[in-house]
């Protein structure tokens, strides 16, 4: 998933919002260098896209790109679906998205002490250009890709041309994702209720 996804999965609270957008940014152990709940973010945030990348409507909506973009689909395939989450955001949130994104926007500007050095490079340009409510067209997820393809060592002009293969076939990847982000959600609030519950046993042992 792609960071409004992520942000939005993780609506719970500002820290767990940044923790988050730090899945994308932080390495190795993260335990000891950020306060628990976006550690624990970080952490899940992983899941998520593990859950995401071995489902079979994402491996089947990667399959709709020809084979020299395919390598890279998955990429594409996450932005696009901050758009569809974009364009349905009524169904998910009784939030307006822009105040949703606007209170992201602050809780970030208020963790950048903590924020990887990679993240706080592009922060203000995040902020400013509103990359998270940039998703509402589709010229939107063709400027987001266009930008990563350009942080790309090699092969940054396939990522690009797997841009055709999603207006091919955007009516069904949307519908994939229709079905797909409910069970996303509820991956998602399995993970935490596990995770809450281990809490309740080390605290009950204690």
């Amino acid at each position: 998933m792609n960071y409004l996804a992520h942000v939005f999965l993780a609506r719970q609270s500002d820290a767990a919002m940044v923790g988050a957008l730090l899945g994308d940014f932080a390495k190795a152990d993260v335990s000891a260098l950020y306060p628990p709940e976006v550690a624990q973010e970080i952490m899940l945030h992983r899941q998520i896209d593990t859950f995401t990348d071995n489902h079979p409507i994402v491996k089947a909506a990667v399959n709709t790109f020809a084979a020299p973009h395919r390598r890279f689909a998955g990429i594409i395939v996450d932005v696009f679906y901050d758009h569809l989450l974009t364009r349905r955001w009524a169904s998910y949130s009784a939030v307006p998205q822009q105040q949703f994104i606007g209170r992201f926007y602050r809780a970030l500007a208020a963790h950048e002490a903590m924020l990887p050095e990679r993240l706080r490079g592009i922060m203000h340009m995040m902020i400013e250009q509103d990359w998270l409510g940039s998703y509402q067209e589709l010229s939107g997820v063709e400027l987001a890709v266009r930008r990563i393809s350009q942080r790309l060592s090699r092969n940054g002009h396939l990522l690009r041309d797997g841009l055709g293969d999603l207006r091919d076939n955007t009516t069904s990847i949307a519908a994939g994702f229709d079905q797909f982000f409910p069970e996303l959600m509820l991956f998602v609030d399995v993970q935490r209720a596990n995770r809450t519950n281990l809490v309740s046993v080390d605290l009950n042992i204690t």
